[in-house]
């Protein structure tokens, strides 16, 4: 073999030996790529929601400053959430805000985080707000439940627990260890 064809060889074979790291580094970055799981399915800024049961009853509103639904796995990501909920088809009852929020419209649960607040729409309610850093309720059975400390204030009255039960249809609100109280008569 002459050099013309040896150069030519070497040149194609280069040339191969280029395309193929290319070609294999191309197919490991598209490994890496982000799901279209985390990709949200639509956004929306300054959301306000209305929601109905069955029956066509008020069930609750929501308004949020910004909102990712992600449509495969049926959940809504909330900043800024805020709740009214009418328990047993009645009028707004309880305002629950916080930081952040997620939604599981398959298991109808909603996850509240950062400063929660809960707060009784009513004056005449015993119950005037409950502060907590992490609350879930169920939208179905409107049952709140946390797991963290949390801060009761009432009429003449402030409680502080560890963890919370409560059945928002039955009226029943559980704190469910540590309870320390103080009353102030009128």
């Amino acid at each position: 073999m002459n050099r013309v064809t040896l150069a030519i060889i070497a040149f194609f074979g280069t040339a191969l030996l280029l395309y193929w790291q290319v070609q294999s580094k191309q197919n490991a970055g598209e490994g890496k790529q982000t799901p279209s799981l985390l990709q949200p399915d639509f956004i929306a800024t300054e959301l306000r929601s209305v929601e109905y049961n069955d029956k066509g009853q008020l069930s609750s509103k929501v308004s949020a400053s910004y909102m990712e639904h992600f449509q495969a796995s049926n959940i809504t990501e909330f900043t800024e959430p805020v709740y009214l909920i009418y328990p047993n088809e009645g009028a707004a009852q309880w305002r629950l805000s916080a930081g952040r929020g997620k939604l599981s419209k398959n298991s109808g649960k909603v996850v509240l985080e950062q400063d929660v607040q809960i707060q009784a729409i009513s004056q005449q309610e015993p119950l005037q707000n409950l502060s907590t850093s992490y609350l879930e309720l169920d939208l179905n059975t409107m049952i709140m439940t946390s797991d963290r400390p949390i801060l009761v204030l009432g009429n003449g009255f402030n409680v502080t627990g560890q963890g919370l039960y409560a059945d928002l249809n039955a009226q029943e609100v559980k704190l469910l260890s540590q309870v320390k109280g103080s009353y102030e008569p009128k």
